[in-house]
């Protein structure tokens, strides 16, 4: 993990025509679409969970943006909120595949705070059932849920951020992620990691919050 000093610009600033409830991660596709992911759950009872979809067209507008919403609910949740072992409707990280959207949940149980469920919802505008597809665990405690995701421009590799480590995916044959063999990098310190993004397949970017006059910074990790 490199720490040197480096000066960032901002290239430039959208206005987005709609509230922000809990905007969590970014992700695009191959057509330069942007979608955020208005997902975050803190307490499992939002039942206005989506995710806002801005069109390439639409990013040098310098007026605010229209933005079409991709809503969704996870079928296996009946109560709002559920009780705290079954807290697992929270949402941090998601990532672009194939014309849908993967979605990695995390965990509010605290004796299960590595558990990530795996759902996939269709990138179209819409209200969907998102399709549960598997399970993982970090099998770590308080610093052991997943933050964010990305995956490679080839399509071969996932990568999961935790507040202490990174794990990498690869060799799985469909879009189930987690049959895959995965390496888990530890980053050596905990921070409130919040992102992360393929620069290319031997390197990651990672940032973390400023919490308690510590963080806010921007990382790059080579991996190969």
């Amino acid at each position: 993990m490199n720490n040197a000093t480096i000066q960032l610009k901002i290239q430039q600033r959208l206005k987005i025509n709609t509230n922000n409830h809990d905007w969590e991660d970014l992700a695009s596709d191959r057509e330069g679409n942007i979608y955020i992911g208005d997902f975050g759950n803190n307490h499992n009872k939002r039942k206005n969970l989506s995710i806002l979809k801005i069109s390439n067209e639409s990013l040098t507008s310098s007026k605010k943006i229209d933005v079409k919403s991709i809503s969704f609910y996870y079928p296996d949740q009946t109560k709002f909120p559920p009780k705290h072992t079954e807290r697992h409707f929270d949402c941090e990280s998601f990532l672009y595949f194939k014309d849908s959207l993967f979605l990695f949940t995390k965990s509010r149980d605290h004796k299960n705070i590595g558990k990530t469920n795996l759902y996939k919802v269709p990138a179209v505008a819409g209200h969907h059932k998102a399709q549960f597809i598997s399970t993982f665990n970090t099998k770590g405690d308080i610093g052991s849920w997943i933050t964010s995701a990305d995956i490679n421009s080839s399509g071969n590799k996932v990568v999961l951020l935790t507040e202490k480590s990174v794990f990498i995916f690869s060799n799985f044959k469909t879009s189930n992620f987690f049959t895959g063999t995965f390496t888990e990098i530890p980053l050596n310190f905990i921070s409130q990691n919040e992102s992360v993004i393929f620069k290319n397949d031997s390197t990651l970017f990672i940032t973390d919050e400023k919490s308690y006059k510590s963080g806010g910074n921007f990382y790059h990790l080579i991996v190969e």
